[in-house]
């Protein structure tokens, strides 16, 4: 079967680390000022359902198109060399449209299954087994619900300069994954 705590936990840190749910924490709150309530249940399934279906189909639409892992495992390191940098600096690459309503579109995509999400779930892939990935994503997902439940309150209890530095320790553990990703893949490439 393949069931083995290491690479949960392994595929959940990343998975944790690239979803930043903590970081984003000010976004969430922002977010219920202008439109009042998140719909933290929606927005966590469906976020759930995206990351899975990706996780089975995601290597198909990429044949289809004519992409293997190993490329898209590549190209996702650099997004996520790229979502450290700005983690670590402080600095924004990405800029999103301002959302509308906060259930489906902000929440479960781009914020909690963005891009870099799913090109990780994918590079995952590569390396561990399937019911390791879904259980990281499930526990990710459990994560994301409490934090959308309770922004509010832990806003108040890490503060601002509190997040910050979570997030610059993510930046970095992000960074790492990112190079290590890189290297396990760009071998096979040329192999």
């Amino acid at each position: 079967m393949g069931f083995d705590f290491k690479e949960i936990f392994t595929a959940g840190m990343i998975l944790f680390a690239v979803i930043d749910i903590i970081g984003s924490i000010p976004i969430i709150v922002d977010l219920r000022k202008k439109v009042g309530h998140i719909q933290s249940e929606k927005a966590s399934v469906v976020a759930a359902i995206l990351m899975i279906v990706f996780l089975f189909v995601g290597e198909e639409i990429l044949n289809l198109i004519g992409i293997d892992v190993n490329s898209f495992a590549v190209a996702g390191s650099f997004i996520l060399f790229f979502l450290a940098i700005e983690m670590i600096l402080g600095v924004q690459l990405y800029k999103d449209d301002a959302p509308e309503t906060a259930a489906i579109v902000p929440l479960a995509f781009p914020l909690i299954a963005g891009a870099g999400t799913m090109t990780s779930i994918l590079s995952l892939r590569a390396e561990y087994h399937t019911i390791n990935i879904i259980i990281a994503i499930l526990i990710n997902i459990i994560i994301v619900y409490l934090v959308l439940k309770s922004s509010g309150k832990i806003e108040r209890v890490l503060g601002k300069q509190g997040i910050n530095v979570i997030r610059k320790i993510f930046g970095v553990v992000l960074l790492a994954i990112a190079v290590k990703l890189f290297a396990a893949n760009i071998q096979n490439l040329f192999n």
